[in-house]
Parts: C-alpha cells; sequence; structure tokens
C-alpha cells in the first residue's frame, strides 16, 4: 500500500517563542528534530497576525532538507511573500483574526474568481498548491477546477467526535483522487484517531502540529513525531491484509 507522508506542523514551537520574545525555543530547531525523528515535510501557517510563525521563520525553513509546506491566507499580502519565499508547497487556509485555530475549510465555491489568479501565479513560480477544504464534495470539485494538485481535507469534525464524519472523508477522499489529484488531511489529529484516517486507501499526506508539540513536553517531540509515524505505517499495514 502506498506511502503516506508525515508533514509536522511546528508553529506552537513559534507560539511558546512569542509569549516572552527572543528566540527561544527555536520552531527550526523542532523541525529538525522533527526530521531526524521521521517527519517529511514541515508545514509552518504564516498568519497574518504574525502570532506564531513569522517571516523569518519561513525564509530559515527553506533551508531544511525536507519539502517546507507553507500555509498561508488567499490574500494578496500572502500570495506577494510566497512568491518571494517560494517554499515547495502552500496550502491555501480560511483565516479569522479572531479565530483560536482554523475553525473550517476555505469556501473554495463561493471564491473561484478570487482564488483563480493566486493559485495561477503560485503555480507560476513553481510552488505546488493545495487547498483546504472539508469533505464536502461540491468543494471539492470547485477546488479541482482551479487546477490544483492536492486538496487537503479538514478533519476537525471527525476529530471533535462527529458521528458519521468518517464516512464523509473516505468518500471526499474517494472523490479526489477520482478527478485525479493527491488527497492529504489534517487538522486535531493525535495517537488515538490517526489511524482511522491514514488507512483511508487514496491518502498521501498528513499534517500534524499541536498535538505533536503538547506531547512533546511529556515524551519529547522526536518520540512524539516517532510513535506518529509509527501508527501511521501500522495503519497502512493494515490495508495489505484486508
Amino acid at each position: 500500500m502506498s506511502f503516506v507522508r508525515l508533514g509536522v506542523n511546528v508553529d506552537h514551537v513559534a507560539s511558546i517563542r512569542n509569549l516572552r520574545g527572543g528566540t527561544h525555543p527555536d520552531p527550526i530547531k523542532a523541525a529538525q528534530l522533527a526530521i531526524e525523528a521521521g517527519a517529511d515535510v514541515i508545514t509552518m501557517h504564516l498568519r497574518e497576525d504574525r502570532r506564531h510563525i513569522s517571516e523569518d521563520d519561513i525564509k530559515r525553513a527553506r533551508s531544511l532538507p525536507v519539502p517546507l509546506n507553507m500555509e498561508m491566507a488567499p490574500t494578496e499580502e500572502m500570495n506577494d511573500l510566497a512568491c518571494m519565499i517560494r517554499p515547495y508547497a502552500c496550502c491555501l487556509v480560511p483565516e479569522r483574526r479572531a479565530e483560536l485555530t482554523t475553525e473550517g475549510g476555505l469556501d473554495v465555491v463561493g471564491r473561484l474568481a478570487v482564488l483563480q489568479p493566486m493559485i495561477d501565479r503560485l503555480q507560476g513560480v513553481g510552488i505546488r498548491v493545495a487547498v483546504f477544504v472539508d469533505p464536502e464534495l461540491h468543494q471539492i470539485e470547485s477546488a479541482v477546477s482551479l487546477g490544483v494538485p492536492a486538496v487537503e481535507l479538514h478533519t476537525g469534525a471527525y476529530a471533535g467526535g462527529n458521528d458519521g464524519e468518517l464516512d464523509r472523508l473516505r468518500a471526499a477522499a474517494g472523490r479526489a483522487h477520482d478527478l485525479g489529484v493527491e488527497v492529504h488531511a489534517g487538522h486535531g489529529l493525535n495517537f488515538a484517531n490517526v489511524g482511522s484516517i491514514a488507512a483511508i486507501p487514496q491518502l498521501r499526506e498528513l499534517n500534524i502540529g499541536h498535538f505533536l508539540v503538547g506531547e512533546a513536553m511529556f515524551i519529547g517531540l522526536a518520540d512524539a513525531v516517532r510513535r506518529m509515524r509509527s501508527l501511521i505505517e501500522a495503519a497502512r499495514r493494515s490495508l495489505s491484509v484486508l
């Protein structure tokens, strides 16, 4: 069964740093530890309010030995920055100043005219673009119409215990795959719930951050990443015996 990449989001290492200013703890050092422990991608969300990751963090992360996935709101400012920094990938996400974390997927259906030129520009400078969407078929179909190579499915409702959400995620992943795009997923995943998502056959990448940074306080970041990697691989192996 196909390999699933693990993207480790180090935003909340920067959140801790920013509580007191200065340079410690450094999200780049955390990224290096995660890579040594098995992370395949490093993800950073450069928010408009810069509440955690900074532009300097993003620029320094370009030198890491794995792909950098920059999450960003679809705004002109973020588009300009991404085109200047040129991470390997950008994932377009919705953003509200008052939110504690991303609350849902991007409304692609209602924003096609705004998103298309931004995506064209990003892809024109060689950035691989994904769109973060709820597991709704019409949102996935609209994202695919924009010419992106990947969609990332919002797993927040599933992680929150919403009955039936796993079936919606499976259906959404199947539809995205049938339409020819790569399927990613993330939000709210932890050791207890990652297995069912990792076992979705069409899945190619998982992005996990807050839980791993929190768990690092108890078992260390490297061990947290290794355990997550092990759980993902076990879920993939289970598919081969079905």
